[in-house]
């Protein structure tokens, strides 16, 4: 019996923010990217969208107005990690950029190391070292070379 796997990888992660000019401002420092989304406009957001990293990772921000009714104000629900090669020196600028602590600096066995803030927007921004993650480009890398 063949098993299909459903959920194919992470699409698009969503945020929240009551100013999305502000967020737009705040996230372009950290990715060091502009959105290459934005609709209505630049000029009046109401959703912008970065694309980044290895993978061309998608991360949406939208304005909280349009946020389903039933959604919790503040941080809650899952943590999304983004791979870092080094979250201590992370962790240090996204304090330094007026994030707070969520979870500090935490050594996990086999190598993994996390820590998590909330966004000056009242987001939870998890950064993660992960060994599987480097196995896993390194691998794409063989692959694409062979």
């Amino acid at each position: 019996m063949e098993t299909r796997q459903e959920l194919k990888g992470m699409a698009t992660v969503s945020f929240w923010a009551d100013d999305v000019k502000a967020a737009r401002k705040w996230y372009n420092e950290l990715l060091g990217v502009a959105p290459y989304f934005e609709r209505p406009d630049s000029e009046n957001p109401a959703y912008i969208e970065y694309r980044f990293g290895d993978f061309a990772a998608e991360l949406g921000i939208i304005d909280r107005k349009f946020a389903p009714k039933a959604a919790h104000h503040g941080p809650g629900g899952a943590v999304l990690f983004w791979h870092v090669e080094d979250v201590k020196g992370t962790l240090q600028r996204l304090l330094t950029m007026g994030c707070k602590e969520y979870e500090g600096l935490t050594e996990r066995e086999a190598g993994f190391v996390t820590a998590s803030v909330i966004d000056p927007f009242g987001n939870i921004l998890g950064v993660m070292y992960n060994p599987h993650y480097i196995e896993i480009l390194e691998s794409l890398k063989f692959q694409s070379a062979g």
